[in-house]
């Protein structure tokens, strides 16, 4: 038996307006090649890097968000390597004198431990013209913030690499450090396997995965690096130390280069930064940036399920989402309002509101929520304020307006904004709630409807309900439904 060793190398791409060392814009979506660019980000000679303090700043509330010690002195070193991608030939990078480290996610209540975050340059892109035997350099990267985030080999399984990684994305778009888009290469993942015998404490052949641009990728190409190391050490052959690529059509991983070694590799030489001071950084520095740290992910969560006792599926939608979470709590805020203004205080409270809070997160996390993503996809703005939405979810716990009417009353809130007491009005919404004029109806579906009459009569309970559907279409939706079944059950005993 085998088990798997697992350790992260994460790259992310800082938000800051300009790269790190030099003015040029920082912009994700540019999709001209080779405008952002200047002599300082691709290397020109007699050119001095300036440190962007943004990055400084970023990167330090991200190692305090992740539990890291933070050095009060850091240095620079050029990292010489040669790639195409690489304009300066070296990457000024602290990977040798890291500015945080002994941090620590906890994924179902584990640690996973941070071994180091540092500061560093991005790289170029290259671009592969398919069918072409040529490939082509876009300078707009190079420079970039970049931090690298490498944990300790904790991690077991693939489940748990891709959850850390997930995490991370999530509390960096908490803290406003990095929009960590996959799609856009702005958090790339690199996963380092080994496989030892179960009760062993000697670590087996790392073998690394590069650059893994999506929480899939990360969940696939581990789970089949554990499967391709295991039926080697089963056939008594040896895993090869290399770095590994990701198939993403064909779902399985291949070799790029073994890994190197001796006094010509490249993978290790650095040489001091001569243009660039070391990082002092004091006390006082870091505990401002400590203050400005907003709640995170785990705590938001915790703080959700004692305040609002909802689902751990509604939950987990208002921690990934944060602004419908926000939206969520400033539609609560309204409804205690509501509740205020009409003096219902005495009979809404305890268990009575916590129904009304629930009531509204299950329009939230599900009508709205699907109303949401087809805006989304349309390119299309959301205008109801949580003033509105916690006046129409107050119709629905009121018995105003039915479930089919609240669906429809929704839809024409979702387009076009505005009160829903007026577009009740003006759609002709408006619920019948009239007993006089219910009952006439009710009458008439009696009259039409033999049949499910008599077998309601013989003790048939679900044709009540026929007949409640019968009275439902014929009034578009707009009678109230217990009124009805109340009308109907005094009819027909």
């Amino acid at each position: 038996m085998y088990k798997p060793i697992i350790g992260l190398e994460i790259h992310v791409e800082l938000k800051t307006k300009s790269k790190l060392f030099c003015a040029c814009s920082n912009n994700p979506d540019e999709t001209k090649p080779n405008v952002n660019i200047c002599p300082i980000c691709m290397g020109h000679p007699g050119v001095l890097p300036v440190i962007n303090k943004e990055a400084v700043k970023k990167i330090v509330k991200a190692a305090l968000a992740l539990n890291c010690e933070i050095a009060k002195s850091s240095e620079f070193y050029r990292k010489l390597y040669f790639y195409p991608d690489l304009p300066k030939g070296y990457q000024i990078s602290q990977d040798i004198s890291p500015l945080a480290k002994n941090g620590f996610i906890k994924i179902d209540g584990k640690k996973i431990r941070v071994h180091e975050i540092h500061l560093e340059e991005d790289v170029a892109k290259l671009v592969h013209p398919q069918g072409e035997d040529y490939s082509l350099v876009d300078f707009n990267r190079a420079g970039i913030p970049l931090i690298e985030l490498v944990t300790e080999p904790d991690i077991n399984s693939a489940l748990v690499a891709r959850r850390f990684a997930q995490e991370l994305q999530l509390i960096l778009r908490y803290l406003n450090v990095s929009d960590a888009n996959m799609e856009k290469g702005q958090m790339r993942v690199e996963v380092n396997v080994s496989l030892s015998s179960e009760h062993s404490k000697k670590l087996g052949t790392k073998v690394e995965i590069k650059n893994l641009n999506s929480f899939r990728a990360v969940n696939e190409a581990t789970n089949f690096e554990i499967a391709r190391q295991k039926k080697l050490l089963e056939e008594n052959k040896k895993v090869v130390p290399e770095t590994m690529g990701w198939d993403d059509e064909k779902r399985l991983t291949f070799s790029q280069r073994e890994k190197g070694g001796g006094a010509f590799s490249t993978e290790d030489f650095h040489a001091p930064e001569p243009n660039l001071f070391p990082l002092r950084l004091t006390d006082t520095y870091i505990e401002k940036i400590r203050s400005e740290i907003p709640e995170l992910p785990s705590q938001r969560e915790e703080r959700f399920k004692k305040e609002y006792h909802l689902s751990g599926k509604e939950i987990g939608l208002y921690v990934i989402q944060k602004d419908l979470g926000e939206y969520f709590e400033k539609v609560v805020s309204e409804l205690n309002n509501w509740v205020k203004a009409k003096k219902l205080k005495e009979k809404i409270t305890g268990n009575e509101f916590k129904k009304l809070v629930k009531l509204a997160s299950n329009y939230i996390s599900t009508d709205l929520q699907g109303l949401l993503r087809g805006a989304s996809a349309r390119g299309e703005d959301f205008l109801i304020t949580p003033e509105n939405f916690a006046e129409f979810i107050s119709m629905i716990y009121l018995g105003e307006i039915s479930s089919k009417i609240a669906k429809t009353l929704l839809k024409e809130m979702f387009g076009a904004g505005g009160d829903p007491s007026q577009i009740i009005e003006e759609k002709g919404l408006r619920q019948i709630t009239d007993e006089t004029e219910l009952e006439k109806i009710a009458k008439d579906v009696i009259k039409k409807n033999p049949k499910p009459v008599g077998d309601y009569q013989k003790g048939k309970e679900e044709a009540l309900q026929f007949l409640v559907g019968q009275i439902m279409a014929q009034t578009k939706g707009k009678a109230n439904p217990e009124k009805i079944n109340k009308i109907l059950r005094k009819l027909l005993s």
